[in-house]
C-alpha cells in the first residue's frame, strides 16, 4: 500500500510537466512518434511545439538529417486504440485490411483476414545505416502464433518483416494473407517503397481456374499459382501443376493479375486514414565524373574478357594462364601453347577464368587511379567497375545477341548425363549442363518412413522429398558446413514440385521417395539441373515416372526508362549462366514435360517485369527443356524395370481374421519378433489384409517364409499344399495345413479310383499334396487330393510306394535304389502298350517319386523297432507273370498300426487282375503283414522278387 501510495503521489508531481519528462525519455530511444494522445493532447499546442523544438536536434542526429515530424493522427489515439478498416472482394471471397488496434510501436503494422483465418506482419526498419552497406538487408520470417484453439512455439529471432499467423479456420492457406499483411504494414509505415502491392493464389479444378481457392479445392486442383504484382507489372510467381499447357499458363496469369490488382485500392485508402509521412532516403550513388573515368580506362579490357567464349571453358589440371599486357589486349597461353578446353570426363574442372581476369582488370584500374591521386574513384571503384562491366555485357546481348559464352540466345550449354553410377544405391545419376554438375540419388522406404509437416493447413506427411545440397566447394570457395540454409530449401521445394506431377499414385507405387541432389559446381541454374538429374535417377531406380521432367531458366535483358520504368527494349536468353543472372534482369526457372509445365519460379532484379515478356518466354523455355529431355532419353527413356537386388521390396496377403492374434502374440511379441529378425516392416489391418516391407528381396522372402510358419500359408481356391491327416473318418479325412489350419479331404476326393475304404489308402500322420476347392456354408476348407494328380500320377505313387515302407537298416538306401531300377525294368514293358505322352508322363512321376523316397531314407535310418514284410505282386501287362515283392522294415510309427492286415484299393473295381483304363497297369493288392520282433532290431530288412 506505501508503495502504491507513493506511487499515486509521483504522478501528481508530475502532473504538469509529465509530458516534457515522458518526452526526453523517448526521444532519447528513437521513439517521439509512439508518443499516445493523453500525453501530447493534454498540453498546449505552445508546450507541445516547444517539445519537438526542445529534442529535435536528437532526433535528426538519428534520422540522417531529418526533422521531428508530429506523430502520424493514428498515434494520437487511445492506448486501446482506434482500428481502420478497408475491404475488397475477390471471387466469392471478403478479403479485410484492419490497422491501428495490434502492435502500435512496429513501424507498421495490419490485419488481413479471409473470414476466420488472419494474419498480422509488422514492419521496422533502422534509422541508422550501417557503414559500408549500399543495401538493404531486408529480412522476414513467416510463423504462427495460434490456430484453430492450438498454440505452437514461437520461434527465435527477428526480422524487419514478421508475419504472424493469429488464427485459422483450416479453410484459407495463409501463406498468400502474410503477402498482402506484409504490403499494407509497408504501405501505411513511414518506410519509403514503391508498393503496394498484390497477391493471389490461382488453382483449376475440372478446367476451371478458381481465384484463392480453399484447401478441399487445393487439393482436387491440377494447378497451385501463387502471384504478385504491382499496379502495371508482375513481381513474384510460384507455380506447382499438372503438366499445364503453355496456352492455360498464360491464361491463369492474366487471370491472377487482374484480381491481385483489386488488392491494391484498399491498401492505398488504408494508407490515406493513416496519414504517416514517408521519411527521407539518400541513396549511395556513383557520380557521374567519377563513373565516366573508370568507363574509360576499364571498358575494352573488360570488353576482352567478356566477348572472349573461351574464358569460363573448364581445363585441365588449371594450366590454363592468363597474362594482361596492357588495358586493350589480353594474350592466353596454355602449355602446349593451344586451349584445352571442356571434355565429358574432367577430373578437375577451373570455371572462374573469367572472374580471374576481371579481378585483375579491376586491380590494375586501381592502381592507375591511386597513382594519379583519385582516392575518390577508389572507394567507389568496386560499384562503378560493376556497372561497367554489366553495361558491356548488358550491351552486347541487346545490340549483337552475344553471350560471354559465344551461344547463340535461344541456345542450351551442351549437355552430359549418366544413370546408375552406383549399384549400391537404389537409384543414381549425374547430369552436366555446362559447368553446373550435380549428382542424384534414390532412396526408397516404407510408407512409413513419409516426411512429418508440422502444418496448419494441408498434408500432415509426405511422401516424395527432394533435398538440395550446395557444399561451397561447387563454387571454388570455403565455408561454414551446417544445416540447410533457406535457399537451400527454396530450391530443393522447386524440384520436388517439378518433379511431383508424373510420380505415381501412392496406390500404384506405395513407396516413400527421397531424391538428394548435391551441387558438385554451379555456374547458373544448378535447381534446373536437380530436376533433370533427380528424373534420371528416379528413373534409374525403377520408380515408374510417366516421363521425364526436365528444367531451364531463362533470363532478361532490359533498356527501361529511368523516369517511369517502362520496359523500351528486352532480349530473352535461354540457360542463363551464373555471369548471366548475376549482371541480368530475370531469373525466371520453367520445369515440365514435353507435354506441359509443372513448376515456376520467378526471381526479379527489376521492380517488375511486364506479364507479355513472361508469357512469351514460356516458348523458348518449351524448347530448351524439350532438348534437354532428348538427350536424357538417350541415357534412359524409361523406368529400369529389372529392380536391382538391393531394392525394396512390398507385398501383401490375406490371412484369415483368426490368425491375427496368432501373428501379433501375445502383447506384439511375434509379430516384433518377426521384424526385429528380419529388418522388414508388418502392418496388419482388421480385414487380415498383412503388408510387407522389406529392405530386399532376400529379406521379403524371409520374412513370407517366417509368417507362414506362424500362421500358415495363404489358402486360395486353386492352391496347391501339403497337409499332414490328423483324423479318419468314414466319410473323409482332416488334414492339417502349415500354420495349424485345418481342412477335410471327402472320400469321393481321395483317389481316382474308388476307396471302399479311407484306411486302405491313407493313415495318421501321412503326409499329402492337396488343392483348395473351395469353402463350404460355414467356411471350412473342402481340400482334395485327386485334384493334386493325374490317375497316371496316382498309379505311379502308389508302385513306387509299395518298394519304400522299408527305413531302418544302413543299406536300405542302396537296396532301395536296385530295387527302383528292378520297378523301372518290372514296369518298363507295359510301357510300350501306352501311348508315348502316357509313357513321359507315368515314368517321369516314378523317376520323382523314387528321388523322394530316396532322399527321405536319409533322415529316417535310425527309426523303427517293428518288422514290417508286405508282399507286393505287380502285373505289367496282361501278359506279364505278376512279381511278388516282400519287404521286411523296422519302423516305430507301426506300433500304433493295427495287427490286422491293411489292404489298398487301387483300382476302380477290387477283382483282382483288373486293368486301369489310363495306364495299362494291373495291379493286386498288397497284403501287409505285421509280426513282433523277438531279437535283431537292426536286422537288415530283405527284398524278393518272385513269380507267383
Amino acid at each position: 500500500m506505501a508503495l502504491r501510495r507513493k506511487g499515486f503521489q509521483a504522478v501528481a508531481k508530475f502532473a504538469v510537466s509529465r509530458n516534457e519528462i515522458i518526452g526526453q525519455n523517448l526521444c532519447r530511444y528513437g521513439q517521439l512518434r509512439v508518443l499516445g494522445s493523453n500525453l501530447l493532447n493534454s498540453s498546449s499546442p505552445a508546450q507541445r511545439q516547444s517539445l519537438l523544438s526542445r529534442y529535435g536536434s536528437r532526433r535528426a542526429a538519428s534520422t540522417v538529417g531529418q526533422a521531428v515530424q508530429v506523430p502520424a493522427p493514428w498515434r494520437e489515439f487511445p492506448a486501446s486504440g482506434q482500428v481502420f478498416l478497408e475491404e475488397t472482394q475477390i471471387g466469392p471471397k471478403t478479403i479485410t485490411f484492419e490497422t491501428g488496434k495490434l502492435a502500435r510501436f512496429a513501424a507498421g503494422a495490419a490485419v488481413v483476414s479471409i473470414k476466420d483465418t488472419k494474419v498480422l506482419a509488422t514492419v521496422v526498419s533502422d534509422y541508422v545505416r550501417k557503414e559500408g552497406m549500399d543495401f538493404l538487408p531486408l529480412q522476414d520470417s513467416y510463423q504462427v502464433v495460434y490456430f484453430v484453439g492450438l498454440v505452437d512455439g514461437l520461434p527465435g529471432g527477428l526480422g524487419q518483416i514478421i508475419a504472424n499467423v493469429l488464427c485459422s479456420d483450416g479453410d484459407q492457406d495463409p501463406d498468400v494473407l502474410s503477402v498482402n499483411a506484409a504490403s499494407a504494414a509497408l504501405t501505411i509505415s513511414n518506410i519509403p517503397w514503391n508498393g503496394p502491392i498484390g497477391a493471389v493464389r490461382v488453382g483449376r479444378v475440372n478446367g476451371k481456374f478458381i481465384v484463392n481457392p480453399n484447401m478441399n479445392e487445393v487439393r482436387n486442383s491440377d494447378l497451385n499459382m501463387i502471384y504478385a504484382c504491382t499496379a502495371t507489372n508482375a513481381l513474384m510467381i510460384e507455380t506447382q501443376a499438372g503438366e499445364i499447357s503453355n496456352k492455360d499458363y498464360a491464361a491463369a496469369l492474366h487471370l491472377a493479375h487482374s484480381e491481385a490488382v483489386k488488392l491494391i485500392e484498399p491498401q492505398l485508402r488504408l494508407a490515406a486514414k493513416v496519414k504517416n509521412e514517408k521519411r527521407a532516403v539518400h541513396l549511395l550513388t556513383v557520380p557521374d565524373s567519377v563513373l565516366e573515368k573508370i568507363r574509360g580506362i576499364s571498358t575494352e579490357p573488360i570488353r576482352s574478357v567478356m566477348e572472349n567464349p573461351l574464358f569460363g571453358k573448364a581445363s585441365l589440371y588449371g594450366d590454363f594462364l592468363i597474362q594482361c599486357t596492357s588495358f586493350t589486349r589480353y594474350s592466353f597461353f596454355t602449355n602446349g601453347g593451344r586451349v584445352i578446353v571442356w571434355a565429358q570426363r574432367v577430373l578437375w574442372l577451373y570455371p572462374f577464368e573469367r572472374g580471374k581476369a576481371l579481378t585483375t582488370v579491376q586491380d590494375s584500374v586501381g592502381e592507375i587511379l591511386k597513382a594519379g591521386g583519385d582516392e575518390d574513384s577508389v572507394q567507389v571503384l568496386g560499384k562503378a567497375f560493376d556497372m561497367v562491366k554489366k553495361d558491356v555485357v548488358r550491351g552486347n546481348v541487346l545490340a549483337k545477341g552475344q553471350r560471354v559464352d559465344g551461344r547463340s540466345l535461344t541456345e542450351v550449354r551442351e549437355l552430359y548425363c549418366e544413370a546408375g553410377l552406383h549399384s549400391a544405391l537404389h537409384g543414381s545419376s549425374l547430369f552436366s549442363r555446362g559447368n553446373t554438375q550435380v549428382l542424384c540419388t534414390v532412396t526408397m522406404g516404407a510408407p512409413d518412413d513419409a516426411q512429418r509437416l508440422d502444418s496448419i493447413v494441408g498434408p500432415d506427411s509426405k511422401r516424395f522429398m527432394v533435398h538440395y545440397s550446395f557444399p561451397p566447394f561447387s563454387v571454388n570457395e570455403v565455408g561454414r558446413l551446417g544445416g540447410l540454409n533457406r535457399r537451400e530449401v527454396g530450391h530443393g521445394t522447386l524440384a520436388e514440385k517439378a518433379l511431383l506431377s508424373s510420380l505415381p499414385s501412392e496406390e500404384e507405387f506405395p513407396y516413400s521417395i527421397r531424391v538428394t541432389s548435391e551441387v558438385l559446381a554451379s555456374d547458373g541454374s544448378s535447381s534446373m539441373a536437380t530436376v533433370c538429374g533427380g528424373s534420371l535417377a528416379l528413373m534409374d531406380a525403377g520408380v515408374p515416372l510417366r516421363e521425364h521432367v526436365a528444367g531451364v531458366s531463362v533470363g532478361l535483358v532490359t533498356i527501361t526508362d529511368k523516369t517511369t520504368g517502362e520496359v523500351k527494349d528486352y532480349k530473352l536468353l535461354t540457360d542463363i549462366l551464373g555471369l548471366e543472372d548475376h549482371l541480368g534482369d530475370m531469373d525466371f526457372k520453367i520445369a515440365g514435360t514435353r507435354h506441359g509445365i509443372t513448376a515456376v519460379q520467378l526471381d526479379m532484379k527489376l521492380p517488375g517485369i511486364p506479364l507479355p515478356i513472361l508469357i512469351e518466354a514460356l516458348e523458348p523455355a518449351l524448347v530448351g527443356r524439350s532438348h534437354i529431355i532428348d538427350t536424357m532419353e538417350k541415357v534412359i527413356v524409361k523406368p529400369r524395370e529389372d529392380l536391382r537386388e538391393n531394392t525394396p521390396r512390398r507385398g501383401q496377403m490375406t490371412i484369415l481374421r483368426e490368425s491375427i492374434g496368432r501373428l501379433i502374440g501375445p502383447q506384439g511379441t511375434t509379430i516384433r519378433n518377426i521384424q526385429r529378425m528380419t529388418g522388414a516392416k508388418l502392418n496388419v489391418s482388421d480385414d487380415g489384409v498383412l503388408t510387407i516391407f522389406a529392405r530386399d528381396q532376400a529379406c521379403y522372402d524371409q520374412t513370407k517364409e517366417m509368417v507362414e510358419a506362424c500362421i500358415g500359408r495363404e489358402v486360395e481356391v486353386g492352391g496347391s499344399y501339403f497337409a499332414t491327416v490328423v483324423a479318419i473318418k468314414d466319410f473323409g479325412a482332416f488334414v492339417e495345413l502349415d500354420g495349424g489350419l485345418q481342412g477335410m479331404v471327402h472320400i469321393s476326393e481321395i483317389s481316382h479310383n474308388k476307396v471302399a475304404s479311407i484306411g486302405d489308402v491313407l493313415m495318421l500322420g501321412q503326409q499329402l499334396k492337396v488343392v483348395c476347392i473351395g469353402r463350404d456354408m460355414r467356411g471350412n476348407l473342402k481340400l482334395s487330393r485327386k485334384a493334386a494328380m493325374s490317375p497316371e500320377e496316382e498309379s505311379a505313387i502308389v508302385i513306387a510306394k509299395t518298394f519304400s515302407i522299408s527305413k531302418a537298416a544302413s543299406g536300405v538306401l542302396e537296396k532301395s535304389t536296385s530295387l527302383g531300377n528292378q520297378i523301372k525294368s518290372s514296369v518298363s514293358e507295359g510301357f510300350l502298350k501306352q501311348t508315348s505322352e502316357q509313357r513321359v508322363r507315368t515314368s517321369s512321376r516314378v523317376e520323382e517319386v523314387i528321388g523322394d523316397v530316396s532322399s527321405s531314407l536319409k533322415s529316417d535310418m535310425s527309426r523303427g523297432t517293428v518288422e514290417v514284410t508286405e508282399e507286393v505282386s505287380v502285373s505289367t501287362s496282361t501278359e506279364s507273370t505278376p512279381s511278388t515283392t516282400t519287404t521286411t522294415t523296422t519302423n516305430e510309427s507301426h506300433k500304433r498300426r493295427r495287427a490286422s492286415p491293411a489292404s489298398t484299393s487301387l483300382e476302380s473295381t477290387s477283382d483282382e487282375g483288373s486293368s486301369s483304363p489310363k495306364t495299362g497297369l494291373r495291379t493286386r493288392r498288397p497284403s501287409i503283414r505285421t509280426k513282433a520282433k523277438s531279437n535283431g532290431a537292426n536286422q537288415e530288412p530283405s527284398f524278393g522278387l518272385g513269380t507267383e
